[in-house]
């Protein structure tokens, strides 16, 4: 059977911003249809029906089962354009993209628009299991007098809400917990970390100052940037932040590791006949993709890990080897987790732990996230794959030719790759 080649040929994103900062007053529908509506605006969309918007959100209100379809309902899209949610933690974006690509590819549609968004500052609250059943019973009651009783059975502690803590449900650790465990069992110094957030953020600020993201960001609800990057920040100014999740030997803080955040991002995708079609550019093509799991359980040191896997799998059926790409783009979780993968992926005796024949191959630094990663930009779960994909692409394209390398991890001991070439 033969495949279609499937190209990135538009991009979109509103400026991402730290939890209960500039998005407070805004759910997860909000912005992401801030993010499609500047795609659409710049793509040239209006009225168009596409073969199909999928994506979604990692934290969701029950009111929004169907979020991406009610968000394309609200664009200037054909409302015939179908929609679907999906979900897979931090890769829930480039998923969305594989999703989308794959139906492409296989001829089943000719475009479509992976996407994702974070509302943190909209994040739903849980209930205590006795109120749930109380209110589930009172409201089953037709006597007024037999409901009071069932709302005054619960303790005052039970209808606190309960917030949300991002553990995982298997260990009871939150990611920076584990991700603290992953620096000391593979001796990840704090300098070592404070030194890639400070490229981070250095990066970011010389691509905003070049120019970089003018037509790649949508301002929205009166924030143009990122509002996460600190142009001012030092190495002296990092050291001197305080462990956030070891408080007494930890390495791990606020600055080498991405806060809670909002912000959406979209990609289109499409067959080479629609973009020439559409008058639209081929900024890159997606030529292959793996998703990976890894037991992290009983070894925690191996939460963010997966991706040493997926990279191993995929280059083996591109027959490449690490070093043989232009850029990198390895999602910044924390500091600590992009430098022990990478750790793993160069050095033979741990990547024989893994499993693996050998070390996959070097990175030049110099061409790792080269405008800037998650540590500046900061991390609205489902929206972090669209953001990456994009820059790519773009770097890309500016180069007129190359392959980049995209790597994700995410909670529950997932992963997943991707290569982009031009």
């Amino acid at each position: 059977m033969t495949t279609k080649k499937v190209a990135v040929v538009g991009y979109n994103r509103i400026p991402f911003a730290r939890m209960n900062t500039a998005y407070t007053e805004q759910g997860n529908q909000d912005l992401l249809l801030a993010a499609l509506g500047g795609l659409i605006d710049r793509c040239h969309l209006t009225g168009k029906i596409l073969g199909e918007v999928a994506g979604g959100a990692v934290i969701k209100h029950i009111s929004e089962s169907n979020l991406i379809r009610e968000t394309v309902m609200n664009t200037s899209l054909d409302p015939a354009t179908p929609a679907c949610d999906l979900q897979q933690a931090c890769d829930t974006g480039i998923e969305a993209a594989i999703y989308i690509a794959n139906k492409i590819a296989l001829g089943q549609i000719e475009c479509g628009i992976a996407c994702g968004v974070e509302a943190m500052s909209n994040i739903p609250f849980e209930s205590s299991p006795r109120l749930r059943k109380a209110l589930l019973k009172a409201n089953k009651e037709k006597s007024v007098f037999k409901k009071i009783k069932h709302l005054l059975s619960p303790s005052l502690k039970d209808w606190m809400p309960v917030p949300y803590k991002g553990q995982e449900p298997k260990t009871g650790l939150v990611m920076g917990e584990h991700t603290e465990i992953t620096a000391q069992y593979y001796r990840i110094s704090r300098q070592e970390q404070d030194e890639l957030a400070l490229k981070s953020h250095q990066n970011m600020a010389k691509a905003y100052d070049e120019g970089f993201f003018n037509d790649m960001i949508t301002p929205a609800f009166g924030l143009d940037k990122d509002n996460n990057l600190r142009r001012d920040t030092s190495l002296e100014k990092l050291s001197q932040l305080k462990p956030a999740f070891d408080k007494q030997n930890g390495t791990l803080t606020a600055g080498n590791s991405t806060p809670f955040t909002d912000g959406a991002s979209a990609v289109l995708l499409a067959s080479e006949e629609w973009a020439k079609n559409n008058n639209l550019p081929i900024l890159a093509y997606i030529s292959f993709s793996e998703l990976a799991g890894i037991e992290y359980v009983q070894n925690r040191h191996n939460l963010l890990l997966a991706p040493v896997f997926a990279a191993e799998r995929m280059l083996k059926k591109a027959k490449m080897n690490l070093e043989d790409f232009d850029y990198y783009e390895i999602h910044e979780a924390f500091a600590a987790q992009v430098l022990a993968t990478i750790k793993i992926w160069e050095n033979d005796d741990l990547a024989k732990e893994f499993g693996l024949e050998k070390a996959l191959g070097k990175i030049d630094r110099n061409k790792l996230n080269v405008k800037g990663g998650s540590l500046a930009a900061a991390h609205p779960f489902a929206a972090t794959g669209g953001r990456i994909i994009g820059t790519l692409a773009k770097l890309l394209d500016q180069k007129g030719s190359g392959k980049g390398f995209v790597s994700i991890c995410a909670a529950r001991g997932q992963g997943v790759t991707m290569i982009l070439e031009k």
